[in-house]
């Protein structure tokens, strides 16, 4: 569907929700969901805070975690995760994602070893993932659009204040950090943005900026020399 940033998230925003189906293979509730508003018809990924499966490391409000992903890519001008708002749906407050169509016989694997053009655009998720903390980085959170560009889903567990980062993204490891993605992150070291903020605890806001330090310091890509800090199942 061809249609505005700005048209997609008012029909997301205010527009009817109608539930399709529970996604499967999802720990939590996640839901297909409709969305009708004037002339758009879209679909959307619905994360109520009612289906959530309680974790002992973060606390209840995972959709939240959903929404200032989206804003932190937002914030850094990379454009990695569809659009996701907080808004009440059939099941109460959660997350609403808009839906990405995608080639659903690729994720990371394949891409980062057929498809060298898309290596810059895997380089981004690897930034973004540390700053965010991402705890499940599975390959195949890392959508190839029909739309050609290279997406990012499931970041409910991110933005801990302990270091807990778990990615498939480690071959760029070592490598020198783009230039133009060091200046992206280079605000957050001093100012976090209030509406990502607003979504996390004090303490997660200032471990941000310690990931975003440690990233301007070193200049390089991190190295995971314990070849412990891999999502399970990795795709």
């Amino acid at each position: 569907m061809q249609c505005s940033h700005e048209a997609i998230t008012d029909a997301l925003t205010h527009g009817d929700i109608d539930i399709v189906g529970r996604m499967p293979d999802s720990s939590n509730a996640t839901f297909l969901v409709t969305i009708a508003h004037g002339d758009i018809n879209a679909q959307a990924i619905y994360k109520p805070l009612r289906g959530e499966r309680r974790l002992r490391d973060f606390e209840p409000g995972l959709h939240r975690r959903e929404v200032a992903a989206f804003l932190l890519s937002e914030a850094l001008g990379l454009g990695l995760v569809p659009i996701t708002i907080l808004r009440d749906g059939p099941l109460g407050e959660g997350s609403l994602q808009f839906f990405v169509e995608s080639d659903t016989r690729e994720h990371y694997f394949s891409l980062f070893e057929q498809r060298p053009d898309l290596h810059d655009r895997l380089r981004e998720f690897a930034v973004f993932d540390f700053v965010a903390n991402n705890t499940d980085r599975k390959s195949g959170h890392c959508l190839l659009g029909l739309d050609g560009n290279v997406w990012g889903i499931d970041h409910g567990v991110c933005f801990s204040a302990d270091f807990k980062l778990r990615t498939v993204i480690w071959e760029f490891g070592g490598e020198p950090i783009p230039h133009h993605l060091i200046t992206a992150i280079t605000p957050l070291a001093t100012t976090v943005p209030l509406q990502i903020a607003a979504l996390l605890g004090d303490d997660e806001v200032l471990a941000l900026q310690e990931r975003v330090q440690w990233l301007i310091d070193h200049q390089t890509f991190p190295i995971d020399d314990s070849g412990r800090r891999y999502p399970w199942p990795i795709v």
